[in-house]
């Protein structure tokens, strides 16, 4: 087991760095330091290829005069010399960049909230050994669902993440957590069928993973698209699972409840706090506390508390998600959404775990409930939505034709088009199943009338 950084030498460092910050001239400072020790085990063609173990560690400075700011950040820390002269990089960026007439200061300091649910030693003392005995039971597992499965590609890995703050208004932060997960994408061959790539995952906090399910349910719905039928082009109904819900609301929605979006007029939703924008049924929080979140830490990336955020009460818009500049600008707290790719970058604002509060009704009646429907697993093209307009049009596949609420037979060769926030609107029932994928944790959705392009 590799040792990880201990919380006093850690603050101790980044403390160190703002205060020979602002005795070199900075009128405020930031110093935010990563830690993270990862082991992976990678499938290829349904063999285990390798192993391996990845250390990254580094420190990111922000420092500011005259409200210009200046960034720096170095990977090197054996010695303090290596962080004084990132800070002084820092320092020489800000000297030459232009003020910034909106900057109202970093973050005060505030008390963090406990979370739980986001570390498990048992994760961090995982052997390599056992992540490949992991994989191996979930190649195992997709073989034996099915004969004329073939694993493409997959992973089992397991992290340790340290991320500490200091700023120079007195906030200071330490917070660890762990992270495990499994993946597998399959094809199925049969006859010159060939079906799309099929794809599976578990992700927790702790050890929950479950390898053999996620090998089973990959195969299994490979196996399931390998016959296809070709399906009319007609405005249907709709039932998106997880990943196809997340795929959609990444480049959409979840843009459109930023409040930088808000702010350069870049959001559908701009002005819309307090009226309707979804389905009554619909209601959804930001929530950076959530037990066990893939996204839950006691502060953000910048040493704002993280916190529970009404997004959408019964279809009502109730706000949306600021970090310390956006919600200064509007004289307005930070929601704690700002977020950062380790030491590597200043901050941008992400959603947390965005959670669709999910309905009553099991998968099988919710499928029950209508005579026909298309049941969408994935799409391909998302990221080509209008981020602005909210206008989507995506390949649905693997997708199913369901009718008199049985799965009738996989579909190819469909397209979904439309506009995230009518879907939204036209939601008309919600699963019990939520799911933590990406950014999002929700249930299967029902939607009314969504343009579906066939042949």
């Amino acid at each position: 087991m590799v040792e990880a950084p201990k919380e006093e030498d850690v603050l101790s460092l980044a403390e160190y760095v703002v205060d020979f910050a602002l005795k070199n001239g900075a009128e405020e400072a930031e110093a935010f330091i990563h830690y993270s020790f990862t082991r992976t085990v990678s499938i290829e063609r349904g063999q285990i290829t390798k192993s391996a173990s990845i250390i990254d560690q580094g420190i990111g400075i922000r420092a500011l005069i005259r409200n210009a700011l200046g960034f720096a950040y170095t990977n090197i820390l054996e010695e303090r010399e290596d962080a004084k002269a990132a800070v002084l990089k820092a320092l020489k960026s800000a000297r030459s960049s232009l003020p910034d007439k909106y900057w109202q200061g970093l973050p005060s300091k505030k008390s963090f909230k406990d979370v739980a649910g986001i570390f498990d030693q048992k994760v961090l003392n995982l052997s390599s050994e056992e992540l490949v005995k992991a994989a191996s039971a979930m190649l195992k597992s997709a073989k034996k669902t099915d004969k004329r499965v073939l694993p493409v590609e997959g992973s089992v890995g397991a992290a340790h993440i340290c991320n500490a703050i200091v700023n120079s208004h007195g906030v200071s932060g330490f917070d660890q957590g762990t992270m495990v997960e499994c993946s597998l994408a399959i094809v199925a061959r049969e006859k010159g069928n060939v079906s799309p790539i099929c794809f599976e995952f578990n992700m927790e906090r702790s050890y929950n993973l479950n390898p053999e399910w996620v090998g089973h349910e990959a195969a299994k719905l490979a196996a399931a698209s390998l016959k296809t039928k070709h399906i009319e082009t007609e405005p249907m109904k709709v039932i998106l699972t997880q990943f196809a819900l997340q795929q959609l609301l990444t480049y959409t929605m979840l843009n459109a409840i930023k409040a930088d979006y808000v702010q350069r007029n870049q959001s559908a939703l701009q002005g819309k706090v307090g009226e309707k924008v979804a389905s009554e049924i619909i209601t959804a929080y930001d929530d950076g506390l959530m037990d066990g979140g893939i996204h839950t830490w006691r502060f953000d990336g910048e040493g704002a508390p993280r916190q529970k955020t009404p997004i959408i009460e019964k279809g009502i818009l109730r706000s949306f998600i600021y970090d310390n500049y956006t919600a200064k600008k509007e004289g307005k707290e930070s929601t704690g959404n700002s977020t950062r790719a380790g030491y590597l970058s200043t901050p941008t604002i992400e959603p947390t775990n965005f959670h669709i509060m999910p309905g009553s009704a099991s998968p099988e009646e919710l499928m029950g409930s209508v005579e026909e429907a298309l049941l969408v697993y994935s799409v391909q093209g998302a990221h080509s939505s209008n981020p602005v307009s909210g206008e989507f049009s995506v390949v649905a596949t693997p997708a199913f034709k369901v009718k008199n609420g049985k799965v009738e037979h996989a579909t190819r060769g469909v397209m979904l088009v439309g506009s995230i926030f009518e879907v939204m609107k036209n939601v008309t029932a919600l699963a019990n199943n939520e799911r933590k994928v990406g950014q999002i944790v929700a249930p299967w959705v029902l939607i009314e009338n969504i343009k579906v392009v066939g042949r």
